[in-house]
């Protein structure tokens, strides 16, 4: 990425926003604890989503069936945490680091072996058209919300943040709670990795110069179907981790909660620009934001208030903030 002709005006919209709502506000401190609020917040949203735009940015593929990996990685998470009861019962920050980070691997690893299948079979068929994998990966997360009832149960489940991670922190006269500053740290390492990865490594300009000229890079004898694949499990292992980090914020899990989070995924990343690593933190971090401000605010407008913000970024930008990956 060349910093020189980076455009930082999109980035600079989520200071903007904190800024112009303050005065509604009135207090600080509830203006810092509403604003780290929704920074966790839109960060656990850039996990879910980025793993979305990785796969449409790369591949041309909309995949509408990435709920059901959130969904799955939400699921695997109240296994593996259900079985680490003293470390998750422990009051000790770094014993539940020890049970979390475990339930985390896990479900990027299931996640990511059941992408490579929904790759294999539901996708593949329908590579170049759109109309149809949108149709066919919504039928695969139908099909998969049912096999997740079946081995977990339909009804939702609880899943409670370990002991070390409950409470809040002071800043000030702030209240800020444990588990989201623990989501932005994770959510800034997933954004720090990915931004590397693509714009810094081997791999990353394999796969930038395989969307632009597949067919150059395969006559140097690289083969780029391999190389999609695996972006398209790593994009279904994020979703994984998203959805464990959902699953922690809401402290409850549901066969449906990808399919119910999959509206304000795509919000994101047509704010972000369809495809944009940077785009999709961007949307994310104003999405969280908002929720955020007008649930204290007018609270009536919460449950729209992120569509107005898409309007009026599309009004400015109809691309997105980022139209191309960056």
């Amino acid at each position: 990425m060349n910093w020189k002709d980076f455009d930082w005006k999109p980035l600079a919209l989520v200071p903007v926003l904190a800024l112009l709502v303050f005065p509604f506000i009135g207090s600080t401190s509830t203006w810092l604890t509403l604003t780290i609020a929704g920074l966790a917040m839109g960060m656990i949203v850039f996990i879910i989503a980025s793993g979305l735009t990785l796969v449409f940015g790369l591949m041309d593929v909309l995949n509408f069936g990435h709920g059901v990996f959130i969904a799955l990685g939400a699921f695997v998470a109240t296994s593996v945490l259900g079985a680490m009861g003293d470390y998750t019962n422990s009051a000790s920050l770094w014993m539940n680091l020890l049970a979390v980070l475990p339930a985390m691997v896990v479900a990027m690893l299931v996640a990511g072996a059941i992408g490579l299948a929904f790759e294999r079979f539901i996708v593949r068929p329908v590579y170049g058209n759109h109309l149809k994998q949108i149709l066919i990966t919504m039928g695969g997360m139908i099909i998969g919300e049912e096999l997740i009832k079946v081995i977990w149960g339909p009804l939702q489940i609880p899943l409670p943040l370990p002991e070390g991670m409950r409470g809040t922190l002071l800043l000030g006269d702030a209240a800020v709670e444990k588990y989201r500053l623990i989501a932005v740290v994770v959510g800034v390492v997933v954004f720090g990795a990915l931004l590397w990865t693509l714009t810094r490594t081997k791999i990353g300009l394999l796969i930038r110069a395989g969307v632009q000229d597949r067919e150059m890079v395969e006559a140097l004898g690289y083969r780029i179907r391999v190389l999609f694949v695996g972006v398209f499990m790593v994009g279904s292992a994020l979703a994984g981790l998203g959805g464990v980090m959902w699953g922690l914020y809401q402290q409850n899990v549901t066969p449906q909660m990808g399919a119910q989070v999959n509206v304000l995924i795509f919000i994101v990343l047509i704010i972000g620009g369809l495809g944009s690593t940077t785009g999709a933190l961007v949307g994310a971090l104003l999405v969280g934001l908002m929720a955020n401000y007008t649930g204290f605010l007018v609270p009536k407008a919460a449950l729209f208030s992120n569509i107005l913000l898409m309007m009026a970024i599309l009004l400015w930008r109809p691309q997105g903030v980022y139209a191309l990956s960056k």
